[in-house]
């Protein structure tokens, strides 16, 4: 599966048009990376701020700053254009959710992603959830896509904060190791170990939660 984030030619092509002064150019730049700045924030959403928050509100707050900041980012591009714009709209998305903890009368520290990923992703949990699986996973545990999802977000649920924010970058941004490596500001061999850990740790959890084949037989 491709990265939800266009990284294409087309972005420097577009970059290199606002660089003259078109503003076509930035207007095109700025509506190929909406959707992903969309799906990026959905991700990590907590449910009780969901309620209380227009996603897309966020995302045309980070479109704004985007555009009032770009001349400074064309100046000096200290990194990929889609990562610049994914940190802001990950700073923004931590300010609403402090804006709102007390408002929600509960913690929000704690992100809790994959809230739509249940609508909108299934594809990458079946992915995720197969290379976990390594025999773990019945053909009668997983026989149902709903049951898989359930456990696979319980188990997701289970992880540290940075665990959960890695399988996110991998798995559903689709974010490359490098990528990974520039936004956390980690070396490469550093970021490649932190996603080996949190896949460990997520396959022990995915085990935890296997269904035992004697359960139902213990009465007898």
């Amino acid at each position: 599966m491709a990265s939800i984030w266009p990284r294409s030619d087309d972005t420097e092509h577009l970059l290199d048009g606002v660089r003259r002064g078109e503003s076509e150019a930035k207007d095109r730049l700025f509506d190929r990376h909406r959707g992903a700045i969309r799906r990026m924030i959905d991700l990590r959403m907590d449910r009780v701020l969901e309620r209380r928050v227009d996603a897309s509100d966020i995302v045309q707050d980070v479109l704004i700053e985007a555009n009032r900041r770009l001349t400074d980012y064309l100046a000096n591009p200290i990194m990929p254009f889609h990562l610049w714009l994914r940190q802001m709209a990950k700073d923004r998305l931590i300010d609403a959710h402090r804006r709102h903890r007390v408002a929600a009368r509960r913690s929000m520290d704690r992100e809790q992603p994959l809230a739509a990923a249940s609508r909108d992703d299934q594809e990458s949990v079946l992915d995720l959830a197969a290379q976990l699986s390594d025999g773990q996973l019945t053909p009668a545990a997983a026989a149902t896509w709903h049951e898989l999802q359930r456990r696979f977000l319980e188990a997701v649920e289970q992880l540290e904060e940075q665990d959960q924010e890695i399988i996110l970058m991998r798995h559903f941004e689709r974010l490359s190791n490098s990528e990974v490596a520039e936004t956390l500001d980690l070396s490469a061999q550093a970021a490649s170990m932190r996603h080996l850990r949190a896949m460990r740790r997520l396959r022990v959890h995915l085990a935890d939660l296997e269904p035992r084949a004697n359960d139902g037989d213990e009465d007898e």
